[in-house]
């Protein structure tokens, strides 16, 4: 597993970045209403992240779900943690659950 070259590609995003963001489309220009909803939650947080776009590397939209062992995109990671998918995140956020998690990782972001 440890060999797989698109989990190695997986792992150095997700340990050099604070928030990835794995979506369909780009944080400007999403291509689905989920990843939509993603981005759109993270902007409101006033969170800084990095978007990676499935949609434009193969190896990396088929290696992300084998990675995680999660079956849908879009795949949220903050400081390296899986978190979750579009349903996930959208009820953390209504439950100030994601809020809450991003300070603890010391993620900054934008008050209420």
């Amino acid at each position: 597993m440890s060999d797989n070259p698109v989990f190695e590609r997986i792992r150095q995003e997700v340990a050099s970045n604070d928030v990835v963001l794995f979506m369909k489309g780009t944080p400007v220009f999403p291509q689905c209403g989920f990843s939509a909803a993603v981005v759109q939650v993270l902007t409101h947080l006033g969170v800084k992240f990095k978007g990676i776009d499935v949609l434009s590397d193969p190896s990396i939209r088929q290696g992300i779900k084998e990675f995680s062992e999660w079956p849908t995109i879009p795949q949220l990671y903050v400081k390296g943690e899986f978190v979750g998918g579009c349903d996930i995140v959208r009820e953390m956020y209504e439950e100030g659950e994601l809020a809450k998690l991003l300070e603890d990782h010391g993620v900054a972001v934008a008050a209420a």
